[in-house]
């Protein structure tokens, strides 16, 4: 009897415990949904000056870029120069990607609340030490979730839609681009750079659970840099400039993940030692 009491016991521990992420994940998808509906309703500021920004010669980081191409002699950094035509081919096709555009946006402009959310369920289940040295978290995650979008939406959107857009295996073949495809293109890029700027916030857990050490991302520091290389490479313009401006915040969230994993590494063994 003792066992069966100790064991329902448990199973409500755990029921409870699904029960309160629940209520955490249903407050979290309503805040997108807030944020989603205020988007959807700003149809023209979100589409005209977010969206579509980007392939418009009149955009800051094509202005800036195609400036200082001139003042340097490189006019490849002059980039979006001809901006392609859109074109949609669903009947329903705007409307859907209205939609999922609202979400997306409601997404991020609701992560540092959804964040939130997640942390405060997984802060009770932390000793105090680790929530005292955790502390900050959801300021520093939502600060680089931002940092990211910020510099995919100013560096890598640009610089990937007019490598894309002007791309041509053959001048028979004419680009159309599909506003779904552009969308998709959009979202990727800035949804990828938000969570990849959290890469420090990632190598803090990981270390934390013993995951990885400062050995292992020092010993893989040559392989994260090629393939970071690469990644610009691919997404750039055929010049060593816009190869390391989108190539060197990447690189420089590797080094800062290395130093974070340092700290928590000289921290535990001074926890074992005593």
């Amino acid at each position: 009897m003792a066992r069966k009491k100790e064991n329902k016991q448990e199973e409500m521990g755990f029921l409870d415990h699904l029960e309160v992420l629940r209520w955490h994940l249903i407050r979290s998808f309503l805040a997108i949904i807030v944020f989603g509906i205020t988007a959807f309703v700003l149809r023209s500021f979100i589409f005209d000056h977010i969206i579509l920004a980007p392939k418009s010669p009149n955009f800051f980081t094509n202005v800036v870029l195609c400036r200082f191409g001139s003042y340097v002699n490189m006019p490849s950094l002059c980039i979006n120069t001809k901006p392609f035509q859109i074109i949609n081919i669903k009947m329903a096709g705007q409307f859907s990607t209205h939609i999922m555009v609202s979400l997306v946006v409601g997404f991020i402009m609701a992560f540092p609340y959804v964040f939130w959310e997640i942390w405060s369920f997984i802060k009770p289940a932390l000793y105090s030490n680790e929530q005292k040295h955790a502390r900050g978290a959801v300021l520093f995650s939502s600060l680089l979730f931002i940092l990211g979008v910020l510099f995919g939406f100013y560096i890598i959107v640009p610089l990937s839609l007019d490598f894309l857009g002007s791309y041509n295996v053959s001048s028979q073949v004419l680009n159309q681009i599909n506003l779904d495809s552009y969308i998709s293109t959009f979202t990727s890029v800035v949804l990828a750079s938000g969570v990849v700027f959290e890469l420090p916030i990632v190598i803090y857990f990981l270390s934390k659970a013993g995951i990885v050490s400062p050995e292992f991302l020092k010993a893989y520091r040559k392989h994260a840099i090629v393939i970071i290389l690469i990644i610009a490479a691919i997404i750039t313009p055929p010049d060593v400039f816009s190869q390391i401006l989108v190539s060197l915040p990447l690189i420089l969230l590797y080094e800062i993940g290395i130093v974070i994993s340092k700290r928590i590494s000289v921290k535990n063994k001074s926890l074992m030692a005593q």
